[in-house]
């Protein structure tokens, strides 16, 4: 019989300032897991109403739990505070963060995150090593311990 590893990551208040990774004008991380061999992570982001993540491609499979705020996809649905939104691999798509409320979703993205350009050149690439060295330089900038949050 195999014992089961669990992973507590202790409690935060999505408000609290200091737990979130600025990483652009209106747009937050807060990194709950990195798993092992490149397959992905699982995070909290956040979005001031207003901010548009361009178009991009999924490796992998994507799974997007709205927790509070709306965001507008592509295809003009609105998600609110309680949908759920899976991302087959492979899929191109861009949406914004709209309302008068910030955004949070809890993310798990499988493989890796490819923005695009014009005529679909990949302009910037993110994977699982990037998001980790994003948690990492953070950390050290702003003083704040590192958690172990690789999957072993």
């Amino acid at each position: 019989m195999s014992q089961t590893k669990q992973f507590v990551f202790p409690f935060a208040s999505l408000d609290d300032e200091a737990t979130w990774i600025p990483e652009g004008d209106g747009k937050w991380s807060r990194p709950l897991r990195f798993l092992d061999a490149d397959r992905g992570w699982v995070e909290l982001m956040r979005l001031r109403p207003g901010v548009k993540l361009g178009p991009h491609r999924h490796t992998g499979e994507v799974h997007a739990y709205n927790i509070e705020g709306q965001r507008r996809l592509c295809t003009g649905e609105l998600v609110g505070p309680g949908d759920y939104v899976h991302e087959s691999a492979g899929s191109v798509d861009w949406w914004e963060a709209v309302g008068d409320r910030p955004l949070i979703v809890l993310v798990v993205v499988m493989g890796a995150v490819e923005y695009l350009g014009p005529h679909g050149v990949v302009e910037r690439r993110i994977t699982t090593a990037d998001r980790r060295e994003d948690y990492r330089r953070w950390c050290r900038t702003s003083g704040t311990e590192s958690r172990t949050l690789v999957e072993s």
